[in-house]
């Protein structure tokens, strides 16, 4: 074997055994969140609270990763990301009150800020043929651990170890320490570095003033809210509307995850045949309608929660394969600015669902039966609606690049 090809296959497993670290470090917090209810006495807008402040860590990561890669370059930016989502697991088992959870999830979501941009730009610098295809393959590793995450951490949170019960504390250590993992193809393997003259790029006010790039934005950062909110409110709607069981709510959030991944993995040739703004359009307004009928029809068209997966999935591939083809020397910068802005987006969007989810509640006399229903049906028809936005966005943005014939 070559050593470009044993450094190519180093560079992959980096790029997939990221993916799925993030995947897990995300989305095992929908079953652990019921528990840390109980644990501190929370209600939702302080859960929304605690949700948008993870997003906080993951905004402010992503304001100065892209400088840190330029600075220090990938491979030490991402070792830097595993060993705080490492460290991040140990100070969320010893968390004994509210505020020290809050400071310990910061400090995870400050380590999936720096990967998730530390990925993206490394995947739009060595995937240049069949993008589309390939962003689409690298993120379905996010899937595939996404379906295992919610499974994984009810199944350990339900044993003991030795004499001790694995509580929601002791699952997030365990499964943050599998970030060991991933750094060894990180340190044996050698990445691009940044290898754009200086003079080829464009300053971030000239790339500004692309209308484009604002609807990117509204298109990712809509986009993402749809996606992410899933795994911090759908066991604990399932679970509180309709009394699941946690096994129960649990599988249907995997269950959402199995669309999501399999989108991720069969729609990549498609959307690279059909276009990537036509491709967010459809598929949003996909996911958008999804979550209308599973909230509006109540408990026997829960399924359709699980579908809205393969709306939602697509969209954050789809939107860095075109920043790659649209921006090839800037798309550091880009991502940066655009992810960047995203992470505000997911800020206000858990903090808005969980005002939402109290609002409502209060308006049907608080916390009867019937108004935890009604509470958390607003709070994830809000989820739709920002599909429904994410789709509206991408065709207000294809109608712009047709009449340029810059479609992409």
């Amino acid at each position: 074997m070559s050593s470009n090809r044993r450094n190519y296959i180093w560079q992959l497993l980096t790029v997939y055994l990221g993916f799925i670290l993030f995947g897990l470090s995300e989305n095992i917090k929908g079953p652990a969140i019921p528990r840390m209810q109980l644990s501190f006495n929370l209600n939702e807008a302080q859960i929304g609270m605690l949700l948008s402040l993870n997003s906080l860590g993951y905004l402010i990561a992503c304001t100065f990763t892209a400088i840190l890669v330029r600075k220090i370059g990938i491979k030490a930016t991402s070792v830097i990301s595993f060993v705080s989502m490492l460290l991040s697991g140990i100070l969320i088992w010893f968390s004994y009150n509210y505020t020290w959870l809050i400071g310990s999830t910061f400090l995870l979501y400050i380590g999936n800020g720096m990967l998730e941009i530390g990925l993206a730009i490394l995947a739009a610098r060595i995937f240049t043929k069949n993008t589309g295809t390939m962003m689409n393959l690298a993120h379905f590793f996010y899937g595939l651990s996404s379906i295992v995450a919610p499974l994984l951490a009810t199944g350990l949170m339900s044993i003991s170890i030795m004499g001790v019960t694995v509580d929601w504390g002791l699952m997030y250590m365990i499964v943050l320490g599998f970030s060991l993992i991933p750094i060894i193809p990180t340190l044996l393997g050698k990445f691009p570095g940044n290898e754009i003259k200086q003079e080829d790029r464009k300053p971030l006010l000239a790339l500004a003033r692309d209308r484009s790039l604002w609807l990117l934005v509204g298109i990712l950062t809509f986009g993402v809210v749809a996606e992410l909110s899933v795994g911090g409110w759908l066991v604990n709607y399932l679970e509180k509307s309709y009394q699941w069981s946690s096994v129960s709510a649990a599988s249907m959030l995997s269950s959402f995850f199995i669309g999501f991944s399999l989108a991720r993995l069969l729609l990549g040739p498609i959307i690279d045949r059909i276009g990537y703004t036509l491709s967010i359009i459809i598929v949003s307004l996909f996911a958008a309608l999804c979550t209308f009928a599973a909230v509006l029809g109540g408990e026997g068209w829960a399924i359709f929660f699980a579908l809205a997966g393969a709306g939602v999935a697509p969209i954050y591939p789809t939107v860095m394969a075109f920043i790659s083809k649209r921006y090839p020397n800037d798309s550091d910068v880009v991502i940066t600015f655009i992810v960047t802005i995203m992470g505000l987006g997911t800020v206000v969007g858990n903090y808005v669902i969980g005002l939402i989810v109290n609002g409502v509640k209060y308006m049907y006399g608080g916390e009867s039966q019937l108004a935890i229903m009604r509470g958390y049906q607003a709070g994830y028809l809000f989820i739709g609606v920002c599909a429904l936005l994410c789709s509206v966005l991408a065709a207000i943005m294809y109608m712009n690049l047709k009449k340029k014939n810059e479609l992409i």
